[in-house]
């Protein structure tokens, strides 16, 4: 006998063994067609999967996380298939989930072209059609070894002959195609109905330059088809979007080979950064942080103490000078803690928060740097808060709410929570990490909000709570983060004199709202396609004269502006108005002001707003008041 504990807290007895498939068609013939896989006693598995003892079970369906990956893992598979049979001669190495969709790379004599992408893809659309069931089995490694080499399949031989020997591994067949796989997979390549092949890359085998170039085909696949062309669509937005284009576009910023990884400012763009940096300044000011700044460069010494050398040194720059070695940082955490033990603090004064824009560099691979999103040198708002344990709450559940409204400001209204936990290369004992991941925890109870836990995904030295954005057309992105440390402040011996007059270690929290500036600014422009609200807009306001004769007018209102706080552009140029409305817009102004004789003799000013729309002349003043409280709403 065999009982089965579903989801819902049912259980179901059954006189022998039986699969997965087999239990949920003993549900329904609905659920029995929808099952792509199961998930027994929390693993993940095939619905063929034989359950022989009690277990936990839940069928896993399209409408799951898990089945999603499961579509997209067995597409990868569909489209490995698809590329034997077309292309008989081409190697199969690996292909893996990745965020929306899937890879599989392949060692070819030539290099595919977009037409075999098409060719590739009809092929994928017939294997699935043909609804071939897929089924695993298991084979000795030795055995698969030799197996793959027979079919003069070499990469997969080695990927295989990697594995420590007397190890079996599991093989999944689809017609006449065989891969080697962990699974599960879908019980049949009918389920795979809607998928897309987007582009191809290079990829060094392994991820090693010396090796051979491997060509890399993405694609993109889902449950339903209305799923895929809202993701479709949602990149077709994102190219518009792209931070890159737009940065040109709006003489922004630039990047050059001379600097991988590093930015070119232009005026227009660093006006952006100036706004973004004095908001958070207040913000620091309002909140009780003391702004300080650390070196750049700091002596080796002191990144082995703070564990950094061991753990990070491969993401660092080094540098040496008078046989000493030197590390331009990466982080500003333990400049931080040198300010704090500068001095002897007494437990009154904590929680003591202390604020950087810090500048870091980070040795970041070329392959992996993407704009502003990923850079080498960026700047961070850093604070650390020193504090007791008996503060760590607290100070949780204000970062929380005071993130959320620095966010509400820039205008992501959407905010996902998540607690990642310790890594296995980390310092400090477990009790310290019970402890750490315990509060952060908490903190996001007593604030109200759900979160998820993301295991091992912890900095070396402390859990953390990670803050997503989604923007305007869906993306995530993860910006801020909140940790909670009882270690570097011990490796670093900060101290403080508590309350018994005893001398103690203060829990040292980490904490950031935008991250990088560089990445913020960047998810800025793509998140407002370029069209920045009227309080970060590098230019506020145009002001165009229709001739010669308004010249005069339009700098007066110009500096008027100006004098109220307002950045200001008075195009005067002996061009048609129709033209130079033409060239503001593009450029995502908020408000173009036009004057002619009409507006210079009655002492007004045309307005527009941005996207063309017409707001009619009005009184200098009723504009002024206009933007004042634009800017003060930020709206």
């Amino acid at each position: 006998m065999v009982s089965v504990r579903l989801p819902d807290g049912s259980q179901r007895q059954f006189e022998a063994p039986l699969t997965v498939a087999q239990v949920a068609a003993s549900i329904g013939a609905g659920l029995a067609k929808a099952a792509l896989a199961g998930r027994v006693d929390g693993k993940l598995v095939d619905t063929s999967y034989l359950i022989e003892r009690d277990s936990d079970l839940a069928i896993v369906t399209d409408k799951d996380a898990d089945g999603l990956d499961v579509i997209r893992h067995s597409t990868a598979h569909l489209l490995a298939h698809a590329v034997k049979e077309l292309f008989p001669d081409a190697q199969v190495t690996i292909g893996p989930v990745i965020d929306n969709g899937f890879y599989y790379d392949f060692s070819y004599k030539r290099p595919f072209t977009p037409e075999d992408l098409v060719a590739i893809e009809k092929k994928m659309a017939e294997l699935a059609k043909r609804d071939e069931p897929v089924s695993r089995k298991v084979m000795p490694r030795d055995e698969a070894v030799a197996y793959f080499k027979s079919i003069g399949e070499n990469y997969k031989a080695e990927i295989i002959a990697s594995i420590p020997a007397g190890e079996d591994v599991s093989l999944y067949s689809e017609g006449a195609f065989t891969d080697l796989c962990r699974g599960p997979h879908v019980p049949s390549t009918g389920k795979l109905k809607v998928f897309k092949l987007m582009k191809l890359a290079g990829a060094y085998w392994r991820g090693d330059s010396k090796n051979e170039m491997l060509q890399r085909v993405y694609g993109t696949a889902w449950a339903k088809k209305e799923e895929q062309e809202a993701y479709l669509h949602m990149l077709e937005e994102a190219e518009k979007r792209d931070h890159r284009k737009l940065g040109r576009a709006l003489d922004l910023f630039h990047f050059q080979e001379e600097a991988p990884g590093l930015i070119f400012w232009h005026p227009k763009g660093w006006t952006v950064w100036q706004q973004v940096e004095q908001y958070m300044r207040r913000v620091y000011q309002d909140n009780g942080y003391q702004e300080v700044k650390g070196p750049q460069i700091l002596d080796r010494s002191l990144w082995e103490r703070s564990g950094h050398w061991e753990n990070y040194k491969e993401n660092m720059f080094t540098t040496e000078s008078e046989n000493r070695s030197y590390a331009i940082k990466p982080m500003n955490c333990p400049g931080h803690v040198q300010i704090f033990r500068a001095n002897l603090h007494s437990y009154r004064e904590l929680p003591l928060r202390y604020g950087e824009f810090g500048q870091c560099h980070r040795n970041e691979p070329s392959g992996s740097l993407h704009g502003m999103m990923r850079v080498r040198g960026f700047t961070q708002d850093d604070g650390h808060i020193f504090c007791t344990e008996d503060q760590i709450l607290d100070e949780c559940v204000a970062f929380t709410a005071l993130l959320q409204k620095v966010y509400r400001d820039f205008g992501f209204t959407d905010v996902i929570y998540k607690v990642a936990t310790r890594p296995e290369k980390r310092v400090g004992s477990d009790e310290m990490w019970d402890k750490a991941e315990n509060a952060l925890i908490e903190s996001l109870k007593r604030s109200g909000f759900a979160f998820d836990i993301s295991p091992g995904e912890g900095a070396f030295y402390g859990p953390k709570i990670e803050y997503t954005l989604k923007d305007a057309i869906g993306r995530m992105w993860q910006c801020g983060t909140m940790q909670v440390d009882f270690s570097m402040p011990g490796r670093l011996e900060a101290e403080y004199v508590a309350e018994d007059n005893t001398r103690k270690i203060p829990v040292m929290l980490h904490r950031a709202i935008l991250g990088s500036f560089e990445r913020f600014i960047g998810m800025l422009i793509e998140n407002h396609a370029g069209a920045l609200p009227l309080w970060l807009a590098p230019v506020q306001v145009g002001i165009l004269n229709i001739s010669e004769g308004q010249s005069e007018y339009a700098q007066a209102v110009a500096q008027n502006l100006k004098k109220q706080g307002f950045r200001v552009h008075a195009d005067l140029r002996n061009e048609k108005i129709t033209y130079k409305i033409r060239e503001h817009s593009v450029q995502k102004l908020p408000y173009i002001v036009v004057v002619g004789d009409k507006e210079r003799d009655s002492n007004t000013v045309a307005v527009r707003a941005r996207g063309n729309v017409d707001l009619g002349a009005m009184p200098l003043d009723s504009l002024i008041e206009r933007l004042e409280g634009e800017v003060a709403s930020r709206a």
